[in-house]
C-alpha cells in the first residue's frame, strides 16, 4: 500500500532558469499539497502532461528525492525515516534504462539480486520466470551496449522485478518503445495486479489509461485536479472522449 499525505516539493532555481522563466522567486513548486492512496491489487494511474509533476512525485515515492513537506508511507514505512526498508519493498521502472553497457543481462540481473540479498534458489527461480515472460534468454549473454532499446527496457524490467517487490512504480515506461515491447510492459503491469501488488503507473498516453486504470489521478502544474476510481471518472465525464475530458479537466492547458 502507498499512502501520500499533503506532499509538496520545491526546487531551487539556478540563475539561468530564473532568467528563462522570468521568475521573481528563487524557487519553483513542482508538486503542491498532493494526497492519494494506492491499494494492493489495483492499478493507480497518475495522468498528466509533460512537466505536470508526475516524475517528481514518483521519485519521492522511490526515495530518490526528499519531500519539502508532507509524508509518504510505503508498505507501512516512511520514505524519509525508513528509506532503506522502503527500497527493499519497491521496484521502480522508468523509460530510461541506465544500464551498464559492458555487462550482459545475466550479469546485471545477478548484480541487482545480490544487492537485494536474494538467496541462490529464489534468484534462479525468479530469473527463469522473468526471462521466460520477457523473452530475454535469446540475448542474455550479449553486452547491454549491443542491445536494441526494446531489449534494454526488457532487461530494465527484469532488474526492477527480480526481488519480487510488493510495490511497483512505473514512470512512463513505454515512451519511445515499439508496439511489441510496450505490450510486454502492459502485460507485466496486469500480471503485477493479478499477483496482488500495489501498482502506481504514470503516463500521458490516453490509450494506456483505458487499458490499465482501476484508480485515476490527474495532475497538472503540481496539483491533483481529479482523484477517484476510473469508473467514476467515466461516469462524471462531460466530454465525448477521454482525451477531451482530460483537456477539459486541466483547463485546456495541456
Amino acid at each position: 500500500m502507498i499512502s501520500v499525505e499533503r506532499l509538496s516539493k520545491r526546487f531551487k532555481l539556478s540563475r539561468k532558469q530564473k532568467q528563462e522563466m522570468a521568475s521573481a522567486s528563487n524557487t519553483i513548486l513542482a508538486v503542491s499539497d498532493v494526497s492519494f492512496t494506492c491499494q494492493p491489487g489495483r492499478i493507480f494511474t497518475l495522468l498528466g502532461p509533460n512537466g505536470a509533476g508526475k516524475t517528481t512525485t514518483l521519485r519521492m515515492l522511490a526515495t530518490m528525492l526528499k519531500p519539502t513537506s508532507g509524508t509518504i508511507k510505503i508498505a507501512g514505512f516512511d520514505t524519509v525515516k525508513e528509506s532503506v526498508k522502503v527500497r527493499s519493498k519497491i521496484g521502480f521502472l522508468t523509460g530510461s534504462t541506465a544500464l551498464y553497457d559492458r555487462l550482459s543481462p545475466n550479469e546485471i540481473i545477478k548484480y541487482y539480486a545480490d544487492l537485494h540479498g536474494m538467496d541462490g534458489k529464489k534468484f534462479k527461480e525468479r530469473k527463469e520466470e522473468l526471462f521466460n515472460v520477457l523473452g530475454i534468454d535469446e540475448f542474455a549473454n550479449r553486452k547491454i551496449g549491443k542491445l536494441s532499446s526494446g531489449m534494454k527496457q526488457k532487461v530494465s524490467i527484469a532488474r526492477t522485478m527480480i526481488h519480487d517487490p510488493e510495490v511497483v512504480i512505473f514512470d512512463e515506461p513505454t515512451v519511445g518503445l515499439d508496439v511489441i515491447t510496450a505490450r510486454s510492459i502492459i502485460q507485466l503491469i496486469r500480471r503485477c495486479k493479478e499477483d496482488g501488488k500495489t501498482i502506481i503507473f504514470s503516463t500521458h498516453i490516453m490509450g494506456e489509461v483505458s487499458l490499465l486504470s482501476d484508480d485515476l489521478a490527474i495532475i497538472h502544474k503540481g496539483k491533483l485536479l481529479f482523484n477517484d476510481t476510473y469508473e467514476n471518472f467515466l461516469q462524471q465525464m462531460k466530454s465525448r472522449t477521454i482525451e477531451d475530458e482530460f483537456i477539459r479537466v486541466v483547463g485546456g492547458d495541456a
